[in-house]
């Protein structure tokens, strides 16, 4: 086979899930994610069961059922399903979780009381999910904080008990990265170290469980300014056959003036429903897919 012709034949084999996460956060967040799968070309979205939208985006999921729905595990910066009363070393008055992640973290790691609390709080996450009826594609965390092994290992167990074996290992190419833009290069690095040392040890936990994913998975390191151009990138240097890349849209009425968070949220839906991207990836051979086609550890 010429060199040619194995290119060719990888680039064919190349498959995509694109993913939108905080999906019930918001209604500005659901109708994006909605339309960026009717008009655009994502395939799949997790589910926050304690964001402020969630019966809103389990009506459009209902309503649209090619639209792959995981969940979005949240233990830091956002509300718990159990009462403050139930768990009171991981939220505060008001149900909220610490909005610092390190330190979060860092309770999570040392206090046996707050590990006991997020087991409850996490079983009632995803119990709460199944009382959607929705088929539950994968599981991911808030911020990635899924990677964290008391987390992680709460999230095996029950991610086997409600069959599903299938979870996002946020692993990405620094160099990669920096081919787009140098921009930030330090905190790339950093979150590369991070992220490379929890996932290494993450992988070695689903293989033993018997859990899949996908090889890569895109926009952990440019969260906050993804767009076209950047999407556009990610399709052209894709090497792995299993890849992911994910996206925060989000839409607005228009004429009303919007924070900068909100006018990302806007651009990323433009990526999403890009007409470039679109035929770019067609193109390229690239095949969309979801959580569920996964079916081969890697």
């Amino acid at each position: 086979m010429s060199r040619h012709t194995a290119r060719a034949a990888s680039e064919q084999q190349r498959r995509l899930i694109v993913n939108a996460d905080d999906f019930g956060s918001s209604e500005a967040v659901n109708e994006a994610v909605v339309r960026a799968y009717t008009e655009g070309v994502l395939t799949s979205c997790s589910l926050m069961v304690t964001g402020a939208a969630f019966e809103h985006a389990v009506h459009l999921a209902h309503a649209h059922p090619g639209l792959a729905v995981g969940i979005h595990l949240v233990t830091v910066m956002g509300r718990a399903v159990l009462s403050p009363a139930e768990i009171p070393a991981l939220v505060d008055a008001a149900g909220s979780f610490s909005s610092n992640p390190t330190a979060a973290g860092f309770k999570y790691y040392v206090s046996s009381q707050a590990q006991r609390e997020l087991r409850h709080e996490l079983a009632a996450q995803f119990q709460k999910f199944s009382t959607t009826g929705l088929p539950l594609s994968h599981i991911d965390g808030h911020l990635h904080l899924h990677v964290h092994p008391v987390i992680l290992t709460i999230a095996l167990e029950l991610g086997a008990c409600y069959g599903v074996r299938r979870m996002r290992v946020p692993q990405e190419e620094y160099r990669l990265a920096l081919g787009f833009t140098r921009q930030h290069a330090g905190t790339k690095a950093v979150h590369t170290l991070l992220f490379g040392s929890l996932t290494t040890w993450m992988k070695r936990q689903l293989r033993a469980h018997g859990f899949v994913w996908a090889e890569r998975v895109y926009g952990t390191l440019h969260s906050g300014r993804m767009d076209e151009a950047y999407f556009l990138y990610m399709l052209e240097h894709l090497r792995a056959g299993t890849n992911e890349i994910y996206f925060h849209p989000a839409v607005y009425p228009g004429g009303q003036p919007l924070t900068a968070d909100e006018r990302q949220g806007t651009r990323e839906f433009a990526a999403l429903t890009s007409r470039a991207v679109g035929g770019r990836l067609r193109e390229l051979g690239i095949t969309l897919i979801t959580y569920s086609d996964v079916d081969q550890r890697v």
